[in-house]
């Protein structure tokens, strides 16, 4: 059976845990004899981080969106104001594709022809889960995917999403007619779906079910603390932080974020003797745009010498397996990523959670810690402090009641086997889309 997952970005240690999860589902649908064709935005590198010989039934190409069409801050010969019009040459060449002969040649690589051929065997399509149709981000290049799905016949499902809300006409516009081709759209909280409500018009194919990397759980390991009388404790906690664009009060936001951090890490080695390493999802990358040792780095260079000599920085990267092997090894995790955060739950670790966008406060609110959750975008030192002595101070309370969430989690995660079934069961048309001559979304 061969699976076409796109939209991804494997370079994010949480974003290969996603895929790693999705697989995971898909295999406890259809068994074991599955191809995972998935097509990301840097699929050399993440080829070089999840090889073949380790992942077999995983094979990386270029995300066609970002292949074949061309974009005002690409960095290629053509002039922005001559991109608009390639742009329709291509999607008219798309919907011609096969058919075209040299035009096909000429705008088409032979990688990306062989992808087209790859999307047209497809059993199933499905969109990756994330946070990735958010409007603090530009959907073009998403709209743009969902444009070649639609031209080449293939409704792709939405695995779980954080997503919305969307105020700009032009994205309702583009999106509607894709969610309700859509055969099942999945998301992560409540507050997405109200996000999608008037968008869809079939609202009984959106279902709000956890995070798929839950799904990734160590169920055993979980029940086994939950059982034990007391949990032993290793004095080493770690802790993950990150740079963000978009947090309210710009650089001096981000200064009250970062020295929030720095005194957490005070007042763990300070007070409560414990050893401090800075770990993340995002990191030891050198072609990913992110990587958040930068931002421990700039942390640890600030503290008191006495402090710094207990704090260490794991630059390296780390794949979801190896990250969840580590997490294992300390009494609880700070985390800014969300997925991190999931991560670290999934193999019985607690979490103190710091948000920076409202998928972290959902996920919080269904674990049982929002009490204690910092908000990247009000943070103080002094409540960075106060909520700190709270989780400490209660911390086999947030332990039990966050892994007995854990537990639940993972089933909701799991529950998506069940609605995912019927898809092959009654496979949609795949007919191929007639779109307008700018490419324009028709829910017809």
């Amino acid at each position: 059976m061969k699976i076409i997952v796109e939209n991804t970005v494997c370079l994010n240690t949480g974003d290969a845990a996603i895929l790693l999860a999705i697989r995971h589902i898909l295999r406890n649908v259809w068994g074991e004899d599955l191809r995972f064709q998935v097509f990301d935005s840097q699929p050399e590198v993440a080829a070089r981080l999840y090889p073949s010989k380790e992942y077999p039934d995983l094979e990386f190409h270029k995300l066609l969106s970002e292949s074949v069409f061309k974009y005002s801050y690409d960095q290629n010969v053509l002039k922005n104001a001559v991109k608009p019009l390639y742009n329709r040459i291509v999607i008219e060449a798309l919907r011609r594709f096969g058919r075209g002969g040299s035009i096909d040649k000429m705008l088409f690589s032979d990688s990306d022809r062989r992808s087209l051929e790859i999307y047209r065997d497809a059993d199933l399509v499905i969109t990756t889960g994330g946070t990735y149709l958010v409007e603090n981000y530009n959907l073009e290049r998403r709209l743009n995917q969902f444009r070649i799905d639609a031209i080449v016949g293939k409704d792709p499902v939405f695995f779980t999403q954080s997503l919305g809300p969307f105020n700009k006409d032009y994205n309702r516009q583009e999106l509607k007619p894709v969610f309700d081709r859509s055969p099942l759209i999945l998301l992560r909280d409540s507050r997405s779906k109200d996000h999608i409500v008037d968008l869809v018009e079939d609202p009984d194919k959106c279902h709000v079910v956890a995070d798929a990397v839950f799904a990734l759980a160590d169920t055993d390991r979980i029940a086994g603390i939950l059982a034990a009388d007391q949990t032993p404790k290793t004095g080493r906690v770690a802790i993950s932080v990150r740079h963000w664009n978009y947090v309210k009060g710009g650089g001096d936001g981000m200064r009250r974020y970062l020295d929030s951090i720095r005194n957490i890490v005070t007042t763990l080695v300070r007070d409560q003797g414990k050893e401090v390493t800075f770990l993340s999802t995002c990191q030891g990358v050198p072609e990913y745009a992110h990587d958040d040792s930068k931002a421990a780095k700039a942390i640890v260079a600030e503290l008191d010498p006495e402090i710094a000599r207990h704090v260490s920085v794991d630059a390296s990267f780390h794949t979801p397996e190896q990250l969840m092997a580590l997490v294992k090894g300390f009494d609880f995790v700070v985390a800014t990523r969300m997925h991190m955060m999931i991560m670290s739950l999934c193999v019985g670790t607690p979490v103190l959670p710091i948000a920076y966008e409202f998928k972290t406060k959902e996920v919080a609110k269904r674990i049982g810690v929002s009490d204690v959750l910092l908000d990247i975008d009000t943070v103080t030192v002094e409540e960075a402090g106060q909520k700190l002595d709270t989780f400490i101070q209660n911390l086999e309370h947030y332990r039990r009641t966050s892994l007995k969430a854990v537990l639940d989690e993972h089933a909701s995660a799991m529950s998506a086997t069940e609605l995912l079934k019927p898809l092959l069961a009654a496979p949609s048309a795949n007919v191929a889309r007639d779109l307008g001559p700018d490419g324009r979304q028709s829910a017809a």
